[in-house]
C-alpha cells in the first residue's frame, strides 16, 4: 500500500512540476525591465525565449518574434534546447509513469516489470527536472549580468535628468514571473522523480529475491544405523531355460 500511495504521488508531482515548466517555456515574461528609476513609465519592454514585446500602461501589448536563429545569443539558443529537453524527458517518463502505476491493470503484466518501468520513468523524471532548474538558472545568470554591468550613475551616458530626477534611457532588466515557474516547477518535477525511484524497491515483489539457504554439517558424534532391511533371495527356481532345455544364470524378477 505504501508503494502504491509513493508512487501515485510522484507520478501527480511529475504531472504538476511537466506542466509549469511547459507554461514557463511558453510565457514570455522571463525578464521584465526594471522601471524603478526610469523617467517614462506608461511604456515598458519584457522578452522570453521566443519573442521580446511592448506594453503600455493602458493594456495594450505588442510582441514581436525572433525571426533568426543564428543571430541569437548562444546562452538563449542554450536555454531553449535544456527547455526541450527537459520538456521532452518529462513526457516521456509520464508515459511510462502510466504503464508502471500498480493501481492498474495492464493484461499479465507483473510486478517486477513494473517495478523496472517505475525505476525507468524515475530517472527520465529526475533528469527533465535538472535541464528545467539549469535553464532557468542560466537565463536568471544573463540577467544579473547584464543588471550588474548597466550604469545608472548621473553623468555618464544613457542618463537624463528631468524635475530634479536623475533616472536612465538605457533600460536595465530583471526576474519576470517565468522563471519562477520555471523553478517552481523544475523541483517538483525532480521530487517526484525521487518518489518514483524510491517506490521502485518496494514494488520488487518477494519470489523475486534470493533466499539464501544454511547448511549444517554433520558433526562428529553423529551414529549411523546399518540397514536392516530384508533383501530379496533369488534362487534357481527363478533361472531361465532355453530353447533345447539347458538352464542359464540369467536371472529375471517377476512383478
Amino acid at each position: 500500500m505504501a508503494a502504491t500511495m509513493t508512487q501515485l504521488i510522484g507520478f501527480m508531482l511529475s504531472v504538476l512540476g511537466l506542466f509549469l515548466i511547459s507554461a514557463a517555456t511558453v510565457m514570455d515574461e522571463w525578464s521584465l525591465q526594471d522601471r524603478s528609476f526610469t523617467v517614462i513609465t506608461n511604456f515598458y519592454t519584457y522578452s522570453g525565449l521566443w519573442k521580446s514585446c511592448v506594453g503600455t500602461a493602458y493594456g495594450t501589448t505588442q510582441c514581436r518574434p525572433y525571426f533568426t536563429i543564428l543571430g541569437l545569443p548562444a546562452l538563449l539558443q542554450a536555454v531553449r534546447a535544456l527547455m526541450i529537453v527537459g520538456i521532452v524527458l518529462g513526457a516521456i517518463g509520464l508515459l511510462i509513469a502510466i504503464f508502471s502505476l500498480k493501481c492498474l491493470k495492464m493484461g499479465n503484466m507483473e510486478d517486477n516489470l513494473k517495478a523496472t518501468m517505475t525505476l525507468s520513468a524515475g530517472i527520465m523524471l529526475l533528469l527533465a527536472g535538472v535541464c528545467g532548474i539549469a535553464g532557468v538558472s542560466a537565463f536568471a545568470n544573463l540577467i544579473v549580468q547584464s543588471f550588474q554591468f548597466t550604469t545608472y550613475a548621473s553623468g555618464f551616458s544613457g542618463t537624463a535628468n528631468v524635475g530634479g530626477l536623475t533616472g536612465t534611457l538605457t533600460p536595465r532588466y530583471t526576474f519576470g514571473p517565468a522563471l519562477f515557474v520555471g523553478w517552481i516547477g523544475g523541483a517538483i518535477l525532480f521530487i517526484g522523480g525521487i518518489l518514483m525511484c524510491l517506490a521502485c524497491r518496494a514494488m520488487t515483489p518477494e519470489d523475486h529475491r534470493y533466499d539464501g539457504m544454511a547448511y549444517k554439517a554433520a558433526s562428529q558424534n553423529t551414529m549411523y544405523r546399518p540397514d536392516t532391511r530384508s533383501r530379496p533371495v533369488y534362487n534357481d527356481s527363478y533361472k531361465a531355460q532355453s530353447m533345447d532345455g539347458r538352464q542359464t544364470n540369467q536371472r529375471f524378477d517377476y512383478v
